[in-house]
């Protein structure tokens, strides 16, 4: 089952029924939806009967007994076993009742216009979900559909939300009066590079100059004229956003906007996290690009390698400065592997990080949620860094995981500068009925809650659920089911918004479903967000048979249709990660760098259509 959505804004889309023997939501036919609404339910014709032959008209006819014995009464023909319909449908094995939320989208107020718009919810007093125009109210009593409490609600109340938009879809914005923060101008934000000038960045690699003769650059030459091109965009396209640079070996230089004296941190200061951040916060930037565009560059062209890598401390140093500033990004690019200072892995064995290491950088990448500040990682290709730690830093503040090599960092670099946070602080809170759970989640109950943090463009995540078996007669007799989905966020410029989305979708009684008419976009991306999660947290045995179950379902359809060509990118996710969780269990207990970059942008992953859809 699935959200489907014709709003220009709202983007919950199903991808299909549900897992063997447990109770469908229907799939509404759109350009979205995930099974076809057929005309009905067929049966499966019945096997052909044997008959037994004619008796031979030549043989005597047996002798008719003096008395016959009463008929027994006739035994009901035993069931006819089950089987996969002539048209394709199947019992399916793997769950395809899964919700996609473009989350990217539903953030973006600005494109919201038209919905209805309310100081605040009324919430249910139980489990606080909240009333909508679909919800049913009988003499000023509101029984909530998720959990069944009865609410009081007054007259008007009852006014504003009974006969509003009549269907099975309800869309609500609810903006205060007043924001608690000051507003925040759009272009107030920082953009920190935090740059690695170890020795290990000396590391040439040849490149083709621009008459096309071959030449050899050192990696920081190439950070270096890529930092170049990076201010000048910043220059022309953002000329009042404030940048700052830092840079590390064995010691933590800020140098901030490149007007003032840059603070060096070194020694005892590199373990002491409290005092870095302190120092960070404090480092004053107070001019934007516009002015300060020359000495950053003079700044860039004065670095020189040499020294260790205390990246930890260095990352810290950049989060505390754009802490001061909602909205910022931090780009690190680094070689190696951090050796010196908070956050160091160089003593820790191979196969099983130091507990202090993953702690140090999940601390700090809640930190840096908290306080609405983006990491993106950059590596460079060939080299250990470590990414399956370092890499928690943008996968939990919603940043970029990437590799580069001395010819592509410079685009790199670019992209990751003009990711702006469309929202921070987002909570997503999806509503089902008491009955239904969400398999992989935390809380076995009907109420999901999930921390998402910042949120930039084009941000996609799916959830999949399922219905407990003692709740299957109830749910088959009903007609539809209610879901919601609460999103709370704040806005670039500091206003608490609340959205309120609510949905009546249909059920079916079948679980034989036919695959070609199952929405792979949607299994495809929720494949590779769960079996990547799965694979992050060390449960690689759990993510190999989602894996497989995906791939006999990717099987099945493609012997139905032909594989689409966006779909058979889905099928490649599956392949890379399966070949990924082999080696895994087969080899090594840790993921390689690569290894970890394949992860972390699966658990990112998008639909391809949702890059340039307006549904």
């Amino acid at each position: 089952m699935e959200f489907a959505c014709s709003h220009v804004v709202c983007n919950w889309r199903p991808a299909g029924a549900a897992a063997t023997g447990v109770p469908l939501v229907k799939q509404q036919c759109d350009n979205r939806a995930a099974v076809k609404q057929q005309e009905g339910p067929v049966p499966p014709p019945l096997p052909p009967r044997r008959f037994r032959k004619p008796r031979p008209t030549s043989l005597p006819l047996p002798p008719l007994p003096s008395s016959l014995p009463p008929v027994a009464p006739r035994s009901l023909p035993p069931p006819v076993p089950p089987r996969a319909d002539k048209d394709g449908g199947s019992r399916l094995k793997a769950n395809v009742n899964v919700v996609s939320i473009n989350i990217g989208k539903l953030v973006d107020i600005g494109q919201a216009s038209g919905l209805q718009s309310f100081q605040s919810p009324v919430t249910c007093g139980k489990c606080s979900a909240a009333l909508s125009c679909l919800s049913s109210i009988q003499r000023n009593v509101w029984m909530c559909e998720f959990c069944g409490c009865e609410n009081a609600v007054n007259d008007s109340v009852k006014r504003e939300y009974v006969g509003q938009r009549a269907g099975v879809h309800s869309d609500d914005l609810y903006l205060p009066n007043q924001s608690d923060d000051d507003y925040q101008n759009l272009e107030d934000t920082l953009v920190v590079f935090c740059v690695d000038i170890s020795g290990s960045m000396s590391v040439t690699a040849e490149v083709t100059s621009s008459s096309g003769s071959p030449v050899y650059i050192s990696r920081l030459e190439g950070i270096q004229d890529a930092l170049q091109r990076a201010l000048s965009s910043l220059l022309q396209q953002s000329p009042h956003r404030r940048v700052a640079l830092v840079t590390f070996n064995d010691e933590v230089v800020i140098y901030g906007d490149g007007t003032g004296v840059p603070l060096t941190l070194r020694d005892w200061a590199l373990v002491d996290y409290d005092h870095i951040w302190q120092k960070g916060v404090a480092y004053s930037i107070p001019h934007c690009i516009a002015e300060t565009y020359d000495q950053l560059v003079q700044r860039v062209n004065d670095l020189r390698e040499h020294g260790a890598t205390c990246l930890g401390p260095a990352v810290l140093a950049s989060v505390a400065m754009a802490s001061r500033y909602r909205g910022s990004k931090v780009i690190l690019c680094t070689d190696g592997r951090a050796n010196i200072g908070l956050g160091e892995m160089e003593q820790t064995p191979p196969l099983s990080s130091s507990p202090l290491n993953p702690y140090f950088y999940r601390q700090l990448a809640l930190q840096a949620v908290g306080s609405g500040v983006i990491i993106s990682v950059m590596t460079f290709e060939g080299t250990d860094c470590r990414l399956a730690d370092v890499g928690r830093l943008s996968d939990t503040t919603g940043g970029r995981v990437n590799i580069v090599s001395i010819g592509t960092v410079a685009t790199e670099i670019q992209s990751a500068s003009v990711d702006n946070i469309l929202a921070t602080g987002v909570t997503a809170t999806v509503f089902a009925p008491d009955g239904v759970y969400f398999p992989y989640e935390d809380e076995n109950n009907n109420k999901l809650v999930r921390e998402i943090g910042n949120v930039t463009k084009g941000l996609e995540i799916t959830i999949q659920f399922a219905v407990k078996p003692e709740f299957m007669e109830v749910f088959l007799q009903r007609d539809t089911l209610p879901f919601q989905l609460q999103l709370s966020f704040k806005t670039r410029d500091g206003e608490k918004v609340t959205r309120v989305i609510t949905e009546r979708r249909p059920i079916t009684t079948c679980s034989r479903i036919w695959p070609g008419s199952l929405n792979m976009a949607v299994l495809g991306v929720h494949c590779a967000q769960l079996c990547a999660s799965l694979t992050m947290e060390g449960r690689v045995q759990e993510a190999q048979r989602q894996l497989k179950a995906q791939q006999d379902l990717h099987k099945q359809i493609s012997k139905q249709r032909p594989i689409q060509e966006e779909e058979s990118i889905y099928g490649n996710w599956m392949d890379s990660m399966t070949t990924i969780c082999d080696d895994i269990t087969t080899e090594s207990q840790t993921l390689s760098d690569e290894a970890a970059k394949v992860m972390y942008q699966m658990k990112r992953a998008r639909s391809v259509s949702s890059n340039n859809n307006t549904s």
